[in-house]
């Protein structure tokens, strides 16, 4: 655990064609820097991105790099490389890095949140995500509320909701550049240098409930097959409750 307090924060957010969600994202997180009294960087990477993402992001004033790797996990390094170097006259140790997700909206206290587990000692936060239920049946949305109970964060890796430590990213190596899982792999990374992790609930950040997303796996494949162990009988609630 650290005793170094919190004196700077750096947030990433990786983009790849998001034109549909991503305003949301950058007005939440736009919102969450201004409930924070620390100097903060943000930094949105498009990663080969094809649609109006980047007209998008130009409306907010935050800094956007241009990429081509296709693989989140190389565009959240980028980002956090980029971040990192406005504040090389701070200590690793007193600075917090932030990332979620383009599909995601952060609640004002994210960023304040992760900052008091920081402050208490913890190197990596890891944050609960919630499923937009406006994209989920009826069924669905009762099994993810029954397997997620309010206080009892389940210490899931999700990269729409996670913290680390400056000093302790680099330690462990930072993000690696692949195409998925790359959230799983840094706090693998970080538990294996002795790194003190936090689950918690506190700041739970809404992402999108879409089946298909951006890489093979992730939260949509999660979603996806949550969906598929649903019993024929919720299915036909489903269809009787949307009928009515």
């Amino acid at each position: 655990m650290s005793d170094f307090p919190i004196a700077a924060v750096v947030v990433v957010i990786p983009v790849h064609n998001e034109e549909a969600l991503l305003a949301r994202c950058l007005q939440s997180v736009d919102a969450a820097t201004r409930q924070i009294d620390l100097p903060c960087e943000v930094r949105v990477v498009l990663d080969a991105c094809t649609d109006q993402s980047a007209q998008i992001a130009s409306r907010f004033p935050f800094e956007t790099i241009e990429v081509s790797a296709t693989a989140v996990g190389a565009a959240r390094a980028v980002g956090v490389s980029a971040a990192l170097a406005d504040f090389d006259d701070i200590e690793a140790e007193r600075i917090w890095i932030a990332v979620t997700d383009a599909d995601s909206q952060v609640p004002p206290q994210w960023l304040t949140a992760q900052r008091s587990l920081a402050d208490a000692g913890n190197d990596v936060v890891v944050g609960t995500v919630r499923p937009d239920f406006a994209d989920l049946s009826r069924s669905h949305r009762a099994l993810w509320l029954k397997t997620h109970i309010r206080g009892k964060p389940n210490g899931h890796v999700h990269g729409a909701n996670l913290g680390v430590r400056a000093s302790t990213y680099l330690a462990a190596g930072g993000f690696n550049a692949v195409a998925e899982h790359e959230d799983v792999g840094l706090v693998a990374q970080c538990r294996a240098i002795g790194a003190a992790v936090a689950a918690s609930d506190s700041a739970e950040v809404l992402t999108s409930g879409r089946f298909e997303g951006r890489t093979p796996g992730g939260y949509a494949a999660y979603l996806r097959n949550q969906a598929a162990d649903l019993r024929p009988a919720d299915a036909a609630l489903d269809e009787q409750w949307t009928a009515s």
